[in-house]
């Protein structure tokens, strides 16, 4: 679910109960008590917390974020990259359910207009315009609609700033 080179270890904020469902989870894939988890260890810790199996670049672009010599990913890291993941999950969640409530028809796509309609509703002051001028960048395909992939792009634009 992240994109590759995502991985920062950087300290992410974790509630208690999510730090116990991680380590828990940690520790019953690190059967042989090791105190780190292997590519195959992890992919299975990944399906218990996430129900997807994780790709290969996937495991790799986390194992390439360890110190080179490194023999797998101690709890440490574990609860970093864990965190990161259920961070970025939620992001996607929460812009998936603004294009639902957005898309009023549920057909996968935006007209435009539903993004007249989602507009008026979120920013009545916006001139027409503005709106079309908006819908237009939003369309990267220009096909008058707007897919949820192009939604996701100009709700994620700007966060790598």
């Amino acid at each position: 679910m992240l994109p590759a080179g995502s991985y920062s270890l950087a300290e992410p904020r974790v509630s208690d109960s999510d730090r116990k469902t991680f380590l828990k989870v940690f520790h019953s894939c690190d059967e042989d008590h090791k105190g780190y988890l292997s590519k195959e260890d992890l992919k299975v810790a990944i399906v218990m917390l996430f129900g997807y199996k994780p790709t290969k670049i996937e495991v790799d672009t986390i194992f390439s974020s360890l110190l080179p010599k490194a023999a797998g990913v101690t709890s440490d890291e574990f609860l970093k990259i864990m965190s990161l993941k259920k961070s970025a999950r939620v992001i996607f969640d929460d812009h998936r359910h603004i294009f639902s409530v957005f898309d009023v028809h549920c057909r996968g796509f935006l007209s435009f207009e539903d993004f007249k309609r989602a507009f008026k509703q979120v920013a009545p002051h916006l001139s027409q315009q503005i709106v079309t001028e908006a819908f237009r960048e939003v369309d990267q395909d220009a096909d008058g609609l707007v897919c949820y992939k192009d939604f996701e792009l100009v709700m994620n634009y700007g966060e790598d700033n």
